[in-house]
């Protein structure tokens, strides 16, 4: 069954002056001929993109999009109109957010996290910025730990929201952030906290020992690169320590103190020094 807003392994099984029809079953797609491989050949397997363009017909494209159907992506809005706003999808054909379906009025040239998926009343894919309805809120099936993938979605005074594997979300607080975040960033994280109510506290830097052998190395290089010597010690404002090494005053006190013992440095008033 060919899923449209899916990837479809189809078989090549014509070749006209529009392109090449490929076959699943009993149906056949075309692939416009700006599209088509150099070399194709009748019966040939192609991986492709499948979705439906403005008069509602099948196409097959070996353009990739950001996002396929069931995935949360960031894109932009490229224009809007009285149906709604329009998503540079990375295909041809742009992606539409009906008016329904967003959260806060978008406008052109704002970029947003939105879910994509296929609309079974009209088998057209869509986008919605309505967020809530897609997430996993009871069935957490995550361990404290756990190393996940990161979607940051929103901002608040608290911290940053992110969609956890395409599946839950949980939040980074303010304080654990030690580096430049954004919406629409991809990153690495780990499940620091999975509260009573399924609430999920996370983290984007290791902890324990593996944290401070991180940022032991990490140390290490920049007095490679400075000519052993760094003007940081215990006395270092956090705000000073966070800005050249994007970590908390307590990592780096933790790391600094480690290196001492291993007696790879040396620690004064006036900074650490590589022995």
């Amino acid at each position: 069954m060919i899923k449209p807003g899916s990837y479809n392994q189809l078989e090549v099984v014509k070749k006209v002056d529009a392109g090449i029809y490929l076959r699943n079953n009993n149906i056949e797609i075309l692939m416009p001929a700006k599209w088509v491989p150099e070399g194709i050949k009748i019966g040939d397997m192609l991986d492709v993109f499948v979705y439906r363009d403005s008069t509602d017909r099948l196409i097959a494209t070996t353009q990739q999009p950001y996002a396929t159907a069931n995935t949360f992506a960031y894109m932009e809005v490229k224009q809007t109109n009285d149906i709604g706003a329009f998503l540079d999808w990375g295909i041809d054909k742009d992606l539409l957010v009906p008016f329904k379906e967003q959260q806060h009025r978008m406008y052109a040239g704002k970029g947003y996290v939105v879910y994509v998926y296929l609309d079974e009343e009209t088998d057209r894919v869509v986008a919605s910025s309505k967020l809530k309805k897609f997430i996993e809120y009871e069935n957490i099936e995550l361990e404290e730990g756990d190393a996940v993938d990161l979607l940051i979605y929103s901002e608040s005074p608290l911290g940053y929201n992110a969609i956890i594997n395409n599946l839950y979300t949980g939040v980074i607080y303010q304080n654990e952030v030690f580096e430049d975040i954004r919406v629409g960033d991809q990153l690495k994280g780990y499940v620091k906290t999975i509260r009573p109510d399924n609430k999920i506290d996370l983290r984007i830097q290791k902890s324990g020992y593996e944290l401070i052998d991180e940022v032991k190395h990490k140390i290490l290089d920049e007095l490679k690169n400075n000519n052993g010597f760094l003007p940081f010690h215990d006395n270092s404002s956090p705000e000073e320590i966070k800005r050249q090494f994007q970590l908390s005053k307590k990592a780096f006190k933790k790391a600094i103190g480690t290196l001492y013992k291993e007696k790879l440095i040396l620690i004064s008033d006036k900074g650490i020094t590589l022995k």
